[in-house]
Formats: C-alpha cells, sequence, structure tokens
C-alpha cells in the first residue's frame, strides 16, 4: 500500500455511517450531500469540522422540467454509484479506482482539502470530488491541484465566470454555436459538436462562446459515465474566415486550453477537425504551443474527407450534415436542455468568490495581463502567416 493510501486509512472520518453497495461493491456516505459550498473552521479537529461545516447554498433537486429522455438526469444528493459493471472494470482498467476503497479515496481528498485550504469555498460532497479524483487517476495531490486550478480559473477570468447562467448566453446557443450529439459514440462518450464559422466577431465577444462551452461541459460532467468515458468533440470550421481566425489572439487561446487541460475535470479523448480552411494551420500554430503533447496528438485533421471523419466517429451516431445517418441535429435540443437548467447553475455559479481567503500555490492556474506580452509578439508574427495563408 503506498503512502497515500496509508494516510487515507488514518484519517477516515469515524462519524460518517458507510453502506455498501452489493451491486459492484461501491459504498455511500449517507451525510454527503450534493450542490452545497462548503468552509472549513481551521481550529476544530478534522473529526468536528464536518458537522460545522458552513452551508452555502441548499442541494438542487431534479425538477421535471430537467428531464430530458436523451440526456441523464442530474445526480441524486445522495451519492450512489450509477456506473455499470463494464464501466467499473473500465474504471478500474484505465483509471486505477477501485469500488472498495472509492469512499476512502474521496475522503482522503476532502481531509486534504480542509487540511491544506480550509478557506476554500468548494463543494466537498463525493460525486464532486469523485470528478477530480477520476480526471487524475486517483492521484490525491493532483486531483486537489485540479480543483484549486479549476476554482482559480474562475479568479483569472471573471469575465467568463461572473453571473455564468444558460440565460446570459441564450444568443450563442440560440446561434447554433455549439451542442451535443443525442447518441453518445461507440465507446460511451458524448460527441460535442462546435460550428465556430457560425460566429461574426461583431454580433458578440468571443468570451461568450467560453461561456457557453464551459456550460456545456459542466452538464457533460454529471454523469459518471462521461467522468470514465471522458467526450469527443468535433468541430465543423465550415464558414471559418480571417475574421473568426485572428479574433481570439493568443492570450485568449491560452487561457481556454488552460483551463481545458489543467483546470476542469473532463478527459477529452478525440478533438476532430472537419471542413477546415486553408488558414487552419495558421489557427493551429496559435493553439499548439499551449498544448500538452498528449492533447495535441489527439488534435486530427479530416479536410473535406468524411471517410477519414467516419472512421473516427460511425456514421451511425452522426446526423445528416456530416455524412452520417442519424436524424438531422436538432441544434435548439442542447439549448433547451440548459436553459432548462437555469437555477442549477445559479446555485453552482451565482455565489460568492470562492478563492475568498485562500492562499493558493504559486503554480494554480493564474494568469494576468502582464504575461499577454509575449504572446502578443507572437501573435502579430502569426497574423501575418494568416494573412498569407488566406
Amino acid at each position: 500500500m503506498d503512502a497515500g493510501s496509508q494516510r487515507a486509512g488514518q484519517e477516515r472520518d469515524v462519524h460518517h455511517v458507510v453502506l455498501a453497495d452489493q451491486r459492484d461493491g461501491a459504498v455511500s456516505h449517507p451525510g454527503s450531500t450534493g450542490g452545497i459550498f462548503l468552509t472549513a473552521t481551521p481550529s476544530l479537529s478534522m473529526a468536528h469540522q464536518h458537522e460545522s461545516i458552513n452551508l452555502r447554498s441548499p442541494p438542487m433537486e431534479p425538477s421535471p422540467s430537467t428531464a430530458h429522455s436523451w440526456f441523464p438526469a442530474p445526480p441524486p444528493p445522495i451519492y450512489s454509484c450509477t456506473l455499470t459493471p463494464e464501466l467499473v472494470a473500465k474504471a478500474r482498467e484505465e483509471l486505477q479506482e477501485k469500488p472498495e476503497w472509492r469512499l476512502r479515496d474521496v475522503q482522503a481528498l476532502r481531509d486534504m482539502i480542509l487540511k491544506e485550504q480550509p478557506n476554500l469555498r468548494t463543494r466537498l460532497d463525493d460525486g464532486f470530488l469523485l470528478r477530480f479524483l477520476r480526471a487524475r487517476k486517483f492521484d490525491y495531490d493532483r486531483a486537489l491541484e485540479l480543483l484549486l486550478n479549476y476554482h482559480a480559473g474562475r479568479k483569472a477570468w471573471p469575465e467568463v465566470f461572473q453571473d455564468l447562467k444558460p440565460s446570459t448566453v441564450k444568443h450563442v446557443l440560440d446561434l447554433g454555436f455549439l451542442s451535443v450529439l443525442p447518441h453518445p459514440d461507440p465507446n460511451g462518450r458524448y460527441i460535442l459538436c462546435l460550428q465556430p464559422g457560425k460566429w461574426k466577431p461583431n454580433d458578440y465577444p468571443f468570451v461568450d462562446n467560453v461561456r457557453a462551452l464551459y456550460l456545456t461541459l459542466e452538464k457533460l460532467i454529471q454523469p459518471e459515465d462521461t467522468q470514465v468515458n471522458g467526450i469527443v468533440i468535433l468541430a465543423d470550421c465550415t464558414g471559418v474566415g480571417m475574421s473568426q481566425a485572428s479574433n481570439p489572439g493568443p492570450f485568449l487561446a491560452k487561457k481556454v486550453v488552460s483551463i481545458l487541460q489543467d483546470g476542469f475535470p473532463i478527459r477529452i479523448k478525440a478533438v476532430n477537425i472537419i471542413n477546415e480552411p486553408r488558414i487552419f494551420k495558421g489557427i493551429f500554430a496559435i493553439i499548439k504551443p499551449f498544448l500538452k503533447e498528449k492533447m495535441a496528438e489527439r488534435y486530427v485533421l479530416h479536410g473535406s474527407d468524411l471517410r477519414s471523419l467516419h472512421r473516427s466517429i460511425p456514421p451511425s451516431v452522426l446526423p445528416e450534415q456530416h455524412g452520417g445517418i442519424a436524424a438531422h441535429l436538432d441544434m435548439s435540443a442542447w439549448s433547451r436542455m440548459l436553459l432548462d437548467c437555469e437555477e442549477e447553475f445559479v446555485v453552482e455559479f451565482c455565489q460568492p468568490d470562492p478563492l475568498e481567503g485562500a492562499v493558493l500555490p504559486d503554480d494554480a492556474l493564474l494568469g494576468g495581463d502582464a504575461a499577454s506580452g509575449p504572446d502578443e509578439d507572437t501573435f502579430r508574427a502569426l497574423r501575418s502567416q494568416l494573412y498569407y495563408c488566406y
């Protein structure tokens, strides 16, 4: 047993009652609640901290309006494993998740947060913390780092996260900039479709697209299936021209990539680009320096060759416009999904600053304008390349 496992066993909170899930060996803490924000009290012992927590908002109960037949309902307030036996086995093999140790590992991460970041306003319920453990293959230290980055990203980019709720990005959703296909691929991964060519910079700022994207990711990561399987991105670049290519710039590109790679608990397993214009090489040149090698290798450029795309995503789950045999994509379906969850996002994001009073490590995901100098120099050179390609 490694040191982290020993520490987890030593620090287990004895006042919780643990129930066994006979189906797959999972366990549940009846005292854990979903959708609440907790703040530790540093002067109390670890066991008493859980009894003296500050309830920032009540747990969310799923409402009838959020019941969409093709997408899972929000998780219940008290954690109970919803993974199939096949996904339990997959999580064990790929994520080092052991059902019999699952809640012990969650408790270990919870204790680390209470000990090292007692002033951090964050959810501490089992289901929420499991997202971070799974995204970092149950490495406690890396999971804690991801959680801190998750909150630090909100501090670093207030124009994205302030008052973040679906009604504030309805114009983006109505435009069809993004959607989610109703059927996952054969690997159980939901497919996030982006159509950046529909966005016109004169209509609204680029940051609104990021807001809509973040809300979509927050919704996608709720089901445990997604936490294990990850997601696939399909970007149709039809209509992308010089105005879209040059508008965000490297500073914004760096922020988006940093949040997706290091500040959000989701596994992006593939990024498929289709109908990319000649200038996409210049666009990718802006993004690639910020991508980790493993992520860069997951970008696949198909051009207009749909047969190439179908080797990655089968036609059975793709809509007609992408050479598939599924029904025509209803771009409004995902918009309705998010808008029906308005209250859920108000509870999640329209709260006091979670980092107020918290002391983060120096390498947390915080970027300032000072970092934009070299990026802007790089951007000027790359913009020249874009014009040349165009």
